[in-house]
């Protein structure tokens, strides 16, 4: 799929399949994350991939919302702060810039494969780091539910035109 057709396909599922995902699968998914470029090539991240019942009920308290009673995966992208590259001239912590990227990899990577999608980034924090047993430093940043989506259609993608974002 050429890359354009593959940023158009990708959109946020909020209504899944409870069909297991496919380990190979999620192994290529997290082979494209593991590609992915990061600041001094730190890669400052690590990557939970729950499939369990009982660790993705604990996840879904975290963000529990109806549509994500039946996603079969959760991937949570975390940020090593201990690892991560701080740019000298000001200090920024460039964590959640390089997670970002990962993250982008994984969606784009799961929609090639015909998984479904979408950025969770408002989810009970604490919640989530005691359900994966995080060691200080470590930040879930993003919570990735995964797997088939229940509705083919992909929505028409409402974005600004490209002159309006171009300085």
């Amino acid at each position: 799929m050429k890359m354009l057709d593959l940023v158009k396909a990708r959109h946020s599922v909020r209504r899944y399949l409870t069909d297991p995902v496919e380990q190979s699968k999620l192994d290529y998914v997290m082979e494209c994350v593991r590609l992915a470029p990061s600041a001094v090539n730190f890669q400052p991240w690590r990557f939970a991939v729950v499939t369990d019942s009982g660790r993705l009920a604990e996840l879904k308290k975290a963000y529990p919302r109806e549509w994500m009673a039946d996603v079969p995966c959760i991937i949570v992208a975390c940020a090593d702060h201990r690892e991560s590259w701080h740019r000298p001239a000001d200090g920024k912590d460039h964590a959640d810039i390089d997670v970002a990227i990962a993250v982008e990899h994984l969606c784009l990577a799961a929609t090639e494969v015909g998984l479904g999608t979408c950025w969770v980034c408002n989810f009970d924090v604490a919640l989530c780091r005691g359900a994966l047993g995080l060691p200080s430093g470590v930040e879930p940043v993003v919570m990735v539910p995964v797997g088939y989506a229940a509705d083919a259609a992909v929505p028409e993608k409402k974005r600004k035109p490209l002159e309006d974002i171009l300085l």
